[in-house]
């Protein structure tokens, strides 16, 4: 009874410390591997920024429009518009 109790009080933190440091870095990681829509999707993230933790910059490509939005944990936040740059970073 006491081998038990013994590996669970070190098991048992260690499991918690490894999912909790999962979690923390698929929340660091998220965003930076760009999934393939294919040619026929009209959205794609142009280019992304973080400004703070929870603040980040986006510039979406829609339908021949650049929109600029800010994201954070309350949501979205339509900063701007534009007509697309013809020259602009392509992906």
């Amino acid at each position: 009874m006491a081998w038990y109790l013994i590996k669970l009080v070190v098991l048992l933190p260690l499991i918690a410390l490894f999912a909790w440091g999962s979690l923390r870095l698929a929340k660091r990681m998220e965003g930076r591997f760009a999934m393939s829509e294919g040619p026929s999707s009209g959205l794609r993230i142009v280019e992304s920024r973080m400004l703070s933790p929870s603040l980040r910059l986006a510039v979406i490509a829609f339908h021949d429009r650049e929109i600029l939005v800010s994201t954070s944990k309350q949501g979205l936040v339509l900063l701007g518009d534009a007509p697309a740059r013809k020259g602009g970073s392509d992906d």
